[in-house]
């Protein structure tokens, strides 16, 4: 579930929404600042309302004397107040003028009496806060529900996106909260609660606020990591989850012993993993806040809660400046979708992350639509996740290649520390990464993050004869030409040998041009090349050189879907895919994308395109779908063979999908049961395994994946 999640405070795994001026190094107020809040919070979950006093500082440059401030509109203010901190308790404090800028707006304009560069205000206000999470607009893939905040009987959630608390763009601002709630619930905030009374205190500058609460059984660990720093481990459960928390436990420690010796200290005096009320996978400064079905569903993989760890340095510690790009998404995929792999020896899952990121990449981005990193911000859609997750953690991989491991984990350890409670940008990052070892990374950063596409390279010409008598042992000469299609990029890359060669197996070639030559004496003729066949280069894959799969036929410019014609009485168990289908983003119209059709229509049919049959028990399996699987699936009497292995029982259904025969790029994909009860159970999440040639299912769970080999050698001309 990677791709699920969006960020409502600091930053978390996918949307970035924020209004901030930069602010780098400590503030410079040439914009008002708010630095700190004091906020005194009542919640009353059954009539949706909360009461709230702010007394907040704020910054003032010379020659202001009105700001605008963000409040949400369906919260009254009763007054603010300014408050001298020095003065005795007895003198009045001063009333300011205040005004909604539109009765229905969230911009409050408060009006200074006079010039001070700082000012403490208090604001009391109250009103209900009620947006009930919904489920997701879309469906081109799993979203978290939709809620700017809500404070209701089934829980409270209070994001930045709510406007609960009055706020200044660009504030980087110190927190305390103290929150009042019916017997049996609990808070949860950012930094820590020491005294256990729902006192939440942040001391690490922060971007926003998040609140939470809920009825949670709560289970704590003092918790001593390898380099002796303490850390609360905290988790937060629903009474029917409570018995999962250790395991939540376990894996947060397991999480941070691993990336603590890799980015420093850890930033905050907790981590808390905290169940929610709707669907979600939330990180804010020191929690993450994750949906009951993702709770249940034991998530603590590298992708999923080791993903949340990472980003309590990179996003919720050192900030992003979304009006120049967005690279702590891009960072956070590599260090732990991918590098964790790496770090606990399994070079087998290591190389599929890379393998899959080219695959996103060329599945989802079309060169027509694609767009530089730099410009990257947020994800709305499949194709920003594979241009802001995925290349840019290619991109890192990449830097972490061309300037070596020591220096890279020693530039990512400064960086850190340096931005720590402030903003960094792409900027700052080749500053860091490109001053330090003498190296110049212009062209690295020009090449990479700030131009659009990637390198599309193949062998033109191959050939191995006999070389000159004076070649000694060497008596063989193998050439190539390795060209690059397009604008040229500064690129290494791999090119291996079949059969390996005796002392070596590949070379790498640095290309510069359009064109390289690679020659190489040889005591024995080599017969194939491989291009980047560990897939350490970032670079465009043609949709013709992909494994078949039903992404191809997600993102297919023409799709035709054969769903056969069901018994007068029963349930059409495909009908809910044919919607999700429909509902998925258009590439061209949708009259003229996507074609409903019975199977029977597909028996001979010539329009262009991918192809999605479905089909259970001895429904006939269309001619077009044994045309282009040839041997990989056949079907049995009471069930089907796929990857030389044969399933017999009604609970076994089938996802394959094989190259359509005549249409490169193009698959036809098969959804088939064994009976109608055992495909029904997975349509809803069919979408998950997109990646692979086919999944075999067993009462909804997944027994085997996986992928038909990829073409990926260039024949050797011998002569």
């Amino acid at each position: 579930m990677v791709s699920v999640f969006r960020t409502v405070a600091g930053v978390a795994c996918c949307l970035i929404l924020l209004s901030a001026a930069p602010v780098f190094g400590g503030p410079t107020f040439r914009s008002p600042t708010i630095s700190h809040h004091v906020l005194s919070v009542e919640l009353r979950p059954d009539s949706h309302e909360l009461i709230v006093t702010d007394r907040l500082t704020v910054h003032v440059p010379d020659g202001l004397h009105a700001f605008t401030f963000s409040l949400a509109p369906s919260l009254h203010i009763d007054r603010v107040t300014a408050v001298d901190p020095g003065r005795s308790s007895g003198r009045p404090a001063q009333e300011m003028t205040f005004r909604r800028e539109t009765p229905e707006g969230d911009q409050v304009v408060i009006r200074l009496p006079d010039h001070r560069p700082e000012w403490t205000l208090e604001w009391r206000y109250r009103g209900k806060i009620h947006d009930p999470p919904r489920e997701p607009r879309h469906l081109r893939f799993v979203t978290p529900s939709e809620t700017s905040g809500h404070v209701g009987p089934e829980g409270v959630y209070l994001s930045s996106e709510s406007r609960w608390y009055p706020d200044l763009p660009g504030s980087l601002a110190l927190y305390e909260v103290d929150v009042a709630l019916p017997n049996g619930w609990s808070s949860v905030s950012q930094g820590s609660d020491a005294t256990g009374t729902g006192h939440w205190s942040v001391t690490i500058p922060s971007e926003a606020l998040t609140l939470v609460a809920n009825r949670f059984a709560v289970a704590t660990r003092d918790w001593q990591a390898s380099n002796g720093q303490t850390i609360k481990l905290e988790a937060y459960l629903f009474p029917e989850d409570a018995h999962l928390a250790q395991e939540y436990l376990d894996a947060s420690a397991r999480y941070l012993n691993a990336y603590i010796p890799l980015l420093g200290p850890y930033p905050f005096p907790k981590f808390a993993v905290v169940e929610n009320f709707f669907s979600s996978g939330l990180g804010m400064p020191s929690f993450t806040l994750l949906g009951a079905a993702v709770i249940k569903r034991h998530y603590t993989q590298p992708y999923a809660l080791g993903h949340e760890i990472v980003h309590s340095w990179i996003g919720n510690g050192v900030y992003n400046r979304v009006n120049r790009g967005n690279w702590v998404e891009g960072l956070t995929t590599y260090l732990a979708n991918y590098y964790y792999h790496e770090l606990t020896g399994d070079d087998v899952k290591a190389r599929e992350q890379r393998r899959l990121m080219l695959f996103g990449y060329a599945v989802y981005v079309r060169p027509d639509q694609d767009y530089p990193i730099a410009r990257f911000t947020q994800k709305t859609d499949e194709k920003d996740n594979a241009v802001g997750y995925q290349k840019a953690a290619m991109v890192f991989h990449m830097l972490r290649r061309e300037i070596g491991d020591a220096a890279f984990w020693t530039d990512l350890k400064d960086l850190i520390a340096g931005h720590l409670g402030a903003y960094a940008d792409w900027g700052d990052i080749e500053r860091t990464f490109g001053t330090r070892h003498g190296k110049d990374l212009r062209w690295f950063f020009a090449q990479w993050v700030e131009r659009p596409g990637a390198p599309r390279v193949t062998i033109a010409d191959a050939r191995v004869h006999h070389a000159d008598q004076t070649s000694g042992p060497a008596k063989f000469l193998l050439s190539a030409v390795l060209v690059q299609q397009g604008a040229a990029y500064r690129i290494p890359i791999d090119v291996q040998f079949q059969p390996a060669l005796q002392g070596a197996n590949s070379v790498r070639i640095e290309m510069v041009d359009a064109e390289a030559l690679m020659t190489v004496r040889t005591s024995e003729p080599v017969h194939s090349l491989i291009i980047d066949p560990d897939f350490h280069l970032f670079r465009r894959l043609e949709r013709h050189e992909l494994p078949a799969m039903l992404n191809l036929f997600v993102t297919d410019t023409e799709r035709t879907i054969g769903v056969p014609v069901a018994e007068t009485g029963n349930e059409n168990p495909f009908a809910g895919i044919v919607q999700r289908v429909k509902s998925q983003e258009a590439i061209k119209p949708e009259d003229e994308r996507t074609r409903i059709t019975g199977t029977p229509a597909l028996d001979g049919m010539q329009n262009a395109g991918s192809i999605l049959v479905m089909g259970y028990g001895e429904e006939k399996v269309a001619p077009i779908v044994r045309e282009s699987c040839g041997d990989r699936f056949a079907t049995t009497p009471s069930g089907f063979r796929v990857g030389g292995t044969v399933y017999e029982d009604p609970r076994f259904a089938l996802l394959v999908s094989c190259p359509r025969h005549g249409a490169p790029g193009s698959v036809v994909s098969l959804l088939y049961g064994v009976t109608p009860g055992s495909v029904s159970i997975v349509t809803r999440l069919l979408f998950f395994y997109g990646w692979n040639s086919y999944v075999v299912f067993k009462e909804g769970a997944v027994v085997v994946k996986g992928d038909w080999e990829m073409d990926m050698k260039r024949e050797v001309l011998v002569e």
